[in-house]
This record gives structure tokens, C-alpha cells and sequence, in this order.
């Protein structure tokens, strides 16, 4: 089975042709619509069960490309701050954004 390792939002994916894998919010000036293709240019490596290819640290003319699918947000994380005795609670909630996206082509 042919994988690879890209890396997208400061972080790393293990990957396969077919696979969907949520990443951070892709920046970009417009909106993506679904369908669209995305291309990653950030390959780390590339395993064909019979070669493997291993950038320094990114493969040259090597590409992933990707089906953007949807735009959503993760459940929201509840942060608070409790110091006992001096009356002071802060609460604070996040909801991060995330783009899921099809592996189409290594």
C-alpha cells in the first residue's frame, strides 16, 4: 500500500490514496467550494512498498493532491481559571476550524 507523510498547519499525516483526514483551517484569500483540489507541496515521504523516498526536509517535485469536502468546527472546550478563597473565576470557551479533505492522488 503506497503512503506518504505530509506535513500541513505545523503538524504531520501518515496518508493514503482514498483517505479523509481533517487539517487545520487551510489559509487562502477565497473560500473553497466543495470539490475544489488542494495540492500539498509539503512531502516529507513517499513508501511504494518497493522504494521509499525520504525528503531533507521535503521531497523535491513531489505533490499530494486532495478533494476539499467541508469547512466545519470541532465541539467547543470549555477553559477556566478558579484561584479559591480571593472570589475570582474566568471562563472561556474555543471552537477551532478545520477543513476535511479527500486524498485523491500521491
Amino acid at each position: 500500500m503506497k503512503f506518504a507523510v505530509i506535513e500541513t498547519g505545523a503538524k504531520q499525516y501518515k496518508i493514503s490514496e482514498g483517505d479523509i483526514i481533517k487539517v487545520e483551517k487551510l489559509s487562502r484569500t477565497e473560500e473553497y467550494k466543495e470539490g475544489d483540489k488542494i495540492t500539498f507541496d509539503k512531502v516529507l515521504l513517499i513508501d511504494d512498498n518497493k522504494d521509499t523516498k525520504i525528503g531533507e526536509p521535503y521531497l523535491d517535485k513531489a505533490k499530494v493532491e486532495a478533494k476539499f469536502i467541508e469547512e466545519a468546527r470541532d465541539p467547543k472546550i470549555r477553559i477556566m481559571q478558579f484561584k479559591s478563597k480571593s472570589n475570582y473565576l474566568k471562563r472561556k470557551g474555543h471552537r477551532q476550524t478545520f477543513h476535511k479533505v479527500e486524498i485523491t492522488k500521491i
